[in-house]
């Protein structure tokens, strides 16, 4: 990173003072900035969560993340009742249980930002925010030297990054610019127009597949595969570096149907760098309660045990598959 007198790379080739001036102050929304991620591409790794989603995965471990505006987080847990946000509320969506807990009006909360600086104990927080490329840059790059060290770098995470697509080519171009590695990890559902303009400042795509069978892709995310699986093979025909991010849910896609699926489009793209497979995982219910949602996944869905990803990791390897992380 440029310090003192050191010229600092322009952010996009060909562009003056004024041009990097206005990149800089684009925006985007963003939930979270995670530091030192390590299962979100090589190395250690900045992990930038876009918010907004077009799916709705039944198993979406970031639920917070599918609304593009802020979201409200209530931690009943915290609360210490002392009703300091009742009256801060202007939309009257807070109230007081029995023994003075708050309690919301999710029908009545717009996530306006008003209670939170009244509560102490941090139960009440918005989740959401607007932030500039130089914002979130002056959080990346305070572990540049990390990156350079372990191969790692910058990934554009969420929600979906390609809901933003004008946000995230800039953030992308400013990285690049700053010699930084560069992933986004996507469910792929986007039209070609916010794909592509990344491709010459993404290292390495981690690319989402859901489901093989479109009428079951449709049932489980909400949106069909047409365009996600036109988006994959796009973007593979442009050279593009791809790891294939497989979730895989017990009584949902974990079924050998779909492991054929994927054997099936791994080996209709030689150049893919791999498949992982992300086994599912339930902590993601918790924040059913502080966001005010509810979800349609049973309760009798539970995590695989180790022998069976294993053996879901065979499965593809001894069909010539080559299976990453």
């Amino acid at each position: 990173m440029a310090t003192g007198g050191e010229a600092r790379p322009t952010l996009v080739a060909g562009t003056g003072p004024r041009e990097e001036k206005n990149i800089r102050m684009k925006s985007g929304q963003v939930f979270d900035i995670q530091r030192f991620s390590i299962h979100d591409g090589p190395g250690i790794r900045t992990t930038v969560f876009f918010k907004g989603c077009p799916l709705r995965c039944l198993w979406c471990g970031n639920p917070e993340s599918i609304p593009r505006e802020p979201s409200l987080s209530y931690m009943p847990e915290k609360c210490i009742a002392c009703r300091a946000c009742l009256d801060a509320c202007p939309h009257d969506a807070l109230s007081a249980d029995a023994v003075g807990k708050a309690m919301v009006a999710r029908d009545r909360c717009t996530a306006c930002g008003a209670c939170p600086p009244t509560c102490d104990p941090k139960a009440l927080e918005i989740v959401g925010r607007t932030a500039t490329v130089e914002e979130v840059l002056d959080v990346v790059l305070r572990d540049e030297a990390y990156y350079r060290a372990s191969g790692g770098g910058v990934t554009l995470s969420g929600g979906e990054p390609l809901m933003q697509p004008e946000f995230a080519a800039f953030l992308l171009g400013e990285a690049k610019a700053r010699g930084l590695h560069c992933c986004v990890e996507t469910a792929g559902y986007a039209v070609w127009g916010a794909v592509h303009p990344l491709i010459a400042s993404v290292d390495l795509w981690l690319f989402d597949y859901k489901e093989t069978d479109p009428r079951l892709h449709e049932k489980f995310v909400g949106k069909p595969n047409d365009l996600i699986l036109a988006n994959l093979r796009r973007l593979h025909a442009a050279g593009a570096k791809i790891v294939l991010r497989c979730p895989m849910i017990p009584q949902l896609n974990a079924r050998s149907e779909h492991l054929d699926g994927i054997v099936a489009l791994a080996r209709s793209m030689p150049k893919l760098e791999g498949v992982e497979l992300l086994p599912y995982y339930d902590l993601w219910r918790a924040k059913l309660t502080r966001f005010g949602l509810k979800s349609e996944l049973p309760e009798s869905v539970k995590p695989p045990d180790r022998d069976t990803v294993n053996a879901w990791k065979r499965y593809l390897s001894e069909r010539g598959v080559t299976v990453v992380g």
